[in-house]
């Protein structure tokens, strides 16, 4: 059946871990009969978590997605994950929606990862609707609770309902914007609320306002189209009531769903095409736009590309253009999704969310159609182990199934180190990792052996450096030779190579190649022949050799402009191999020479403690080598520290953040930038690898 675009609402469930997301959803879909069955977390029978790690850990690992219909709309739900450590799940998710519904635990509060995604939905440029879970909990202070969700996500944060009673004596919830004449036993009057809370919403439309203050109420219908224009413009957040345990307060949040969740046209979306930014228009008549936010490889090798239509129809059999790839791709079977659940569809339009199975040009991030969509803005992943299969012979096996992990989440990294001959796999924290060994174990049958976490440490240089290699070797026959002249200069990260390669640096400029990863400059200047051109490439290649394997402490170069001014070569003895052999020895000569150094990721960390906590984790901090940038209150007794630290001073803060506040401490942490390391861990870390390489 042909949906109406403005009838689909598509709404992220994001939260801290264990404030009831998972359980919310489940409940909505039995509560609007989508499901006929009575799913339970702790029973293992959630339609959301249906993987064996998230039925064993009880609580989500991946996004989910479910789907239901309720007063003409189609609801379209992504149920996410709460922990820090599966912020990439949450992040691809809201990329697919116009609505995060954010749950905060009554008990609980508000926890660090409850203001990740509340950012995170804000720089998506999302509607917000705060949940209040778990009202049957003992101990609640609701009252404070409410102040604090005010005055951390802003006095926009208006009550639509409020609970009467609260714990095992909570019965229901009432409006605060159609009061009913029984207002017996609510925790607050909603009749007090009731005017404030018009006032804020009406605000939102001038004409309104103006009849509003000439003392004309809003209808009901005005009130409520005045809703969804007040949450469109982000003047006001709906903060609603509920217990999933006794179903108080579920019919009205489906009420407040369909009224202020945003339909697809709710926000504005653009792409590039051809260089030119384009706005999309949600219809499906328009052509074809859509992006693969998640990607699912089940145990039957089943490749699952969850995708969001922006614009346009999509059909299944079809050919359509994909990012990256020349030739169209055509699309395999179509799926409407249902939890781990799917059924065949024949087409989907602009405003809906489908999976599309077995095709493998498919990768998230992709787009569909003749724009490029804006990539999603995953977090980089830090904390890194050198995996091994415990079985020999298992090497293929699980360079297999690690390259499935890689697919399904982007925040994790696959490097295969060239110098050691290991597979280092990069997540987002110890739990992360854990968890994917579980998987690898589960799913793909093969266990591994871990060595500990590395630090993704840079070389780099400080100052310039000018140096050769000559390379002669004569065993009979044709011989080799090669020598290569060096000057290396330090390429500061953002520069532009077009600009740093000036022809006022390099009057003899030939030829630049940059290379973004290792953020390295190839500058080629030599005149008069002294290098035919032919063996450029192979100095070039050499080079990044090098670049790969590190020079001091064997870790990655980066920010290192080489510039090849002069050299020899030999009619006859002269090859591609012994030009690079040369500008290996030669880069490694000269790089030594030129202040080398190592660089060291820092992180930012969000740290929430209790008030009381703050001047521990302050002295923690200055023992890691870590500086505070700022604090936040948090509310309810709470403060956020912001921070910076090296990431190999926290590579373990979990447990001390944990043994430091009682288990009251929660953090995220994100990549910043990398700092130079100070002499002393600098000569530490070199002797380390000294000893790791003399011992290979």
């Amino acid at each position: 059946m042909a949906r109406n675009v403005e009838d689909f609402r598509n709404i992220a469930v994001c939260g801290h871990g264990s404030s009831g997301k998972t359980t919310l959803v489940d409940h909505l879909l039995v509560k609007t009969g989508a499901v006929t069955s009575h799913p339970s977390v702790d029973q293992g029978t959630s339609i959301c978590d249906f993987d064996e790690e998230e039925k064993h850990h009880k609580h989500s690992i991946e996004a989910a997605i479910v789907h239901f219909d309720h007063a003409g709309k189609r609801f379209n739900l992504i149920d996410t994950p709460g922990y820090p450590d599966f912020i990439g799940q949450t992040i691809g998710a809201l990329r697919a929606v116009e609505t995060a519904l954010i749950t905060i635990d009554a008990h609980a509060g508000i926890k660090v990862n409850t203001r990740r995604v509340w950012r995170e939905a804000g720089r998506a440029g999302l509607a917000r609707i705060l949940c209040i879970t778990k009202l049957d909990a003992d101990n609640v202070d609701f009252p404070g609770l409410i102040d604090a969700i005010r005055e951390v996500f802003g006095k926009q944060c208006v009550l639509f309902n409020v609970p009467v009673g609260l714990g095992h004596e909570l019965k229901g919830v009432l409006s605060t914007l159609d009061v009913p004449k029984d207002t017996a036993g609510a925790l607050i009057d909603p009749a007090a609320l009731n005017e404030a809370a018009i006032e804020t919403i009406v605000e939102a439309d001038e004409a309104a306002m103006e009849k509003y203050l000439e003392g004309e109420m809003p209808s009901k219908a005005d009130l409520e189209r005045l809703c969804g224009l007040a949450v469109r413009q982000g003047s006001v957040t709906p903060v609603v009531c509920i217990s999933t345990k006794t179903g108080a307060g579920i019919d009205e949040l489906l009420a407040v769903l369909v009224q202020a969740a945003l339909p697809p046209t709710g926000i504005v979306r653009t792409a590039d095409k051809e260089g030119d930014a384009v706005t999309l228009k949600c219809d499906p008549a328009a052509p074809l736009a859509a992006q693969v936010f998640k990607t699912r490889i089940d145990p039957f090798v089943q490749r699952l590309s969850y995708i969001r239509i922006f614009s346009g129809t999509i059909k299944k059999d079809s050919t359509v253009h994909v990012s990256k790839v020349r030739k169209g791709v055509k699309i395999g079977p179509l799926l409407s999704v249902q939890g781990e659940k799917t059924q065949a569809i024949e087409e989907a339009t602009a405003g809906d969310i489908v999976a599309i199975s077995k095709t493998e040009d498919l990768h998230t991030g992709t787009t569909l159609g003749e724009v490029e969509l804006p990539a999603i803005p995953f977090p980089t992943p830090m904390v890194g182990l050198a995996v091994a299969p415990k079985t020999r012979g298992d090497e293929t096996k699980l360079s297999g199934a690690l390259h499935k992990i890689t697919e399904e989440d982007l925040t994790v990294h696959l490097e295969h180190d060239q110098e050691t001959k290991e597979m280092v796999l990069t997540g987002m924290s110890e739990l992360h990792l854990q968890l994917l060994r579980e998987r690898l174990k589960r799913r793909d049958k093969v266990e591994v052996e871990t060595h500990e976490p590395k630090i993704p440490y840079r070389e780099t240089i400080q100052s310039d450096g000018d140096g050769s290699y000559r390379h002669k070797k004569q065993s009979g026959g044709s011989g080799q030779f090669g020598e290569v002249h060096l000057r290396m200069y330090p390429f500061p990260e953002g520069a532009k190579p077009e600009e740093f390669a000036s022809k006022e640096r390099f009057p003899h400029l030939k030829n630049i190649h940059h290379h973004p990863k290792h953020n390295f400059l190839f500058v080629d200047t030599v005149v008069g022949g002294t290098i035919p051109g032919n063996f450029m490439p192979a100095i070039e290649k050499g080079c990044l050799e090098k670049i790969a394997s590190g020079v001091v402490a064997g870790y990655p170069v980066q920010n290192v402009c080489v510039e090849v001014h002069f050299g020899k070569d030999h009619p006859v003895d002269s090859n591609e191999t012994a030009f690079r052999i040369a500008a290996r020895q030669a880069f490694s000569t000269v790089f030594r020479e030129a202040r080398p150094s190592l660089l060291e990721p820092i992180v930012k960390l969000a740290i929430t403690v209790p008030v009381d906590k703050v001047g521990d984790v302050s002295s923690d901090l200055s023992g890691r080598r870590g500086q505070m940038v700022g604090m936040d209150s948090a509310g309810g007794g709470m403060t956020t520290v912001e921070a910076t630290c090296p990431l190999a001073e926290v590579m373990t803060y979990a447990r001390t953040l944990s043994s430091m506040t009682g288990g009251q401490g929660s953090y995220t942490m994100d990549f910043s930038h990398y700092d130079v390391v100070p002499p002393n861990v600098q000569q530490q870390i070199i002797a380390k690898a000294k000893i790791k390489e003399e011992e290979e």
